[in-house]
């Protein structure tokens, strides 16, 4: 990519996070009615439920998540909302209005360009969210909503660009200098955007730091489950094309576990992680 294209792209983002006004994507709108919902700590489960009753791709994932193999163990049917939000708790929510923001962006006409490495994209998305609950609920004490939400947000910086790249022509045309901008900058802009919006310190640096190489002796923390399940992701749902940029080096997945166990535990939670994946895709 032309250095002078990546800096007009990256100054026109800088300046949307970096002032004190901050003009976030409107795809987001979603996600910040449900963050000033949850603000309040008098909110009531009707109260939400009304909120996402309002939005029916909304209510169908958070349905769907409560009916899911790995959150609904007795296997009783959730049919409204507000047993769905009871189910799940208040917390998910948040998780399910990024998932619908996400996806509904991907699935706009002004996409159209980017539908191959769309799809790609949201299905190591779902996938990393999916495995960071099943390996924080299995492997560690990190909480598993915090997890399922992480995973979610990882590469949220590869949606945000894509949602500006769409303005720059020279960018829809050439998918190479498209995928270098998306893997050289991601992980930065999305530390930056989830900052702007006022996320936790600890979130933001799992997404900045998500794809840094460092040793896993074990896994015990939120950034381990995220980077892990991210590597893991990306032996066969990665969202990179191998004809435009350098894959990810998947070989280090291994180095969390022996074969065996890695095959035990992927076997063990192959339900739970379609069940996630199911409920946050459409």
């Amino acid at each position: 990519m032309s250095n002078q294209l990546s800096f007009r792209i990256l100054e026109d983002i800088a300046r949307d996070l970096s002032g004190e006004v901050v003009s976030f994507p409107t795809f987001l709108d979603i996600t910040f009615q449900v963050r000033t919902a949850l603000k309040n700590p008098q909110l009531t489960i009707d109260e939400l439920g009304r909120l996402v009753a309002a939005e029916p791709l909304m209510s169908t994932k958070i349905i769907r998540l409560a009916n899911s193999v790995a959150i609904n163990r007795s296997g009783r049917a959730i049919v409204d909302v507000r047993n769905a939000i009871g189910r799940i708790g208040m917390e998910a929510v948040r998780t399910v209005s990024f998932a619908v923001a996400m996806e509904q962006l991907l699935n706009s006409k002004k996409m159209a360009a980017f539908q191959t490495l769309s799809r790609r994209l949201w299905e190591h998305t779902v996938h990393v969210a999916a495995l960071s609950r099943v390996l924080a609920r299995r492997l560690t004490r990190v909480n598993v909503d915090e997890a399922l939400f992480a995973g979610l947000v990882h590469d949220i910086g590869v949606f945000y660009l894509l949602s500006r790249a769409v303005n720059f022509p020279e960018l829809v045309a050439s998918p190479c200098d498209l995928h270098q901008l998306l893997v050289q900058w991601h992980d930065h802009i999305g530390h930056a955007l989830l900052s702007a919006m006022g996320m936790p310190e600890e979130l933001v640096l799992v997404v900045q730091e998500h794809e840094l190489d460092r040793p896993v002796s074990s896994i015990s923390t939120l950034a381990d489950v995220v980077f892990v399940a991210n590597r893991l992701t990306n032996v066969e749902h990665g969202w990179r094309d191998a004809t435009f940029c350098e894959l990810p080096d998947v070989s280090l997945a291994g180095q969390f576990f022996d074969p065996d166990a890695l095959a035990t535990l992927l076997a063990e939670s192959a339900e739970d992680v379609a069940s996630l994946k199911s409920a946050l895709a459409s």
